[in-house]
């Protein structure tokens, strides 16, 4: 087979690049290692910055967003028995909108087929070749049998353990990392939220979110040791952390329920800056993790995407090559900015087991600037709604 670009990866980044390709007429493949049913049942964020959301506006597939998604205008941070709400509409003149990240990827998907866009789902062994050279190809093994994509481009959006950055010899590798010494433990429960607006909560027995996917469904976390396991904690002893914790912040108290799903995230800052290697570009996961903490996953690899697509159809429409030169530098420079966000969130909002006495009070200090200071709940908003492209 043979195609513009192949990509590999059908998560929310590898079908959204896929489908803004389509739409300008460039021919690409998607090339996926799980089933269709594995790929909707990741859990992950639901807080979509303007830029996700007007990529979906973009390619027309923004209806049920626009139906279902919870428009934020604000959220808040908190210490154990205080709410500081951020106004971002109010600071910024934009918002957020409430809308999980299963089900963008359900839109792009359930919109392939009409869209001419091309999956192979269950591909196994999946191998890039040639990334360096002028003839990059694909080899993954599916039903017994091992075929071939050859491309002009190859498009690594596959996550942080898929095999897009491997493919990048060591000697070009630039990575920085840093591990939390704390994970999240998580619970998604069909029930009301506790508050109509995101809480991010700074209490003496760490952090803890109280967060929504819908008006209905709810999805709480609490900050825990990596020593833990999901299995010490019973559904009973997390709503009681959760409600000793919410209850005295929120409008509403904390409503228990059977949770859907109970896992335990660490937590992870990375940058892998090399980006572009020959005709391999890396895209979203595969090239850097944030922290949770400010919900800029999904949303830096949408930018990513938005930077990439505009690259690749240039090339194919324009034979302009300045954007696929460019993409790298205009990437990072917007991923460095997101990671250090989370990473101030996280250092601010958490309880770092090296932490003593000073480092609580200037955390409480930090907070009591934030409660006071219109700049800097400004600064706050700006990039918590997403800075620009």
């Amino acid at each position: 087979m043979k195609t513009g670009v192949v990509i590999v990866g059908a998560g929310p980044s590898g079908l959204l690049l896929g489908h803004l390709l389509r739409a300008a007429g460039v021919d690409c493949v998607v090339v996926e290692r799980q089933s269709p049913d594995y790929v909707l049942g990741r859990i992950r964020a639901g807080v979509l910055e303007t830029v996700t959301t007007d990529l979906m506006t973009r390619l027309g597939l923004d209806a049920r967003l626009k139906a279902e998604g919870l428009v934020e205008e604000g959220f808040n941070l908190a210490t154990a028995d205080h709410l500081i709400r951020i106004d971002i509409a109010a600071l910024t003149g934009r918002h957020v909108t409430v809308y999980g990240q299963t089900e963008v990827t359900r839109d792009l998907m359930d919109a392939a087929p009409a869209r001419g866009l091309r999956v192979i789902y269950e591909a196994k062994d999946v191998t890039l070749h040639d990334v360096a050279g002028d003839a990059p190809y694909v080899t993954y093994t599916k039903d017994g049998a091992e075929h071939r994509v050859d491309a002009q481009f190859i498009a690594g959006c596959d996550g942080f353990h898929g095999a897009s950055r491997k493919a990048i010899p060591a000697p070009a590798a630039r990575e920085f990392e840093r591990e939390y010494p704390f994970g999240w433990l998580g619970i998604l429960a069909d029930v009301p939220p506790c508050h109509p607006e995101l809480i991010y909560a700074n209490t003496t027995k760490g952090f803890a979110l109280a967060s929504m996917r819908s008006s209905t469904r709810s999805r709480y976390y609490i900050q825990v040791p990596l020593t833990d396991r999901v299995e010490d904690w019973s559904e009973e002893r997390l709503w009681d952390e959760l409600a000793e914790r919410f209850d005295p912040l929120s409008d509403h108290k904390v409503t228990r329920g059977p949770a859907l799903e109970m896992s335990i995230a660490p937590l992870r800052s990375y940058v892998f800056e090399t980006m572009r290697h020959g005709r391999l570009f890396l895209a979203g996961d595969s090239a850097h993790i944030v922290p949770p903490t400010g919900a800029k996953g999904l949303n830096l690899a949408a930018s990513d995407v938005a930077y990439l697509a505009d690259a690749l159809i240039g090339f194919f429409t324009r034979g302009d090559e300045s954007g696929l030169t460019g993409y790298q530098a205009r990437a990072l420079a917007r991923i460095w900015k997101a990671e250090r966000f989370s990473w101030y969130l996280t250092k601010l909002m958490h309880r770092f087991p090296e932490d003593g006495a000073f480092e609580h009070r200037m955390q409480t200090a930090e907070l009591d600037y934030v409660a006071t200071s219109r700049a800097m709940q400004t600064a706050i908003a700006e990039n918590y709604v997403g800075l620009p492209l």
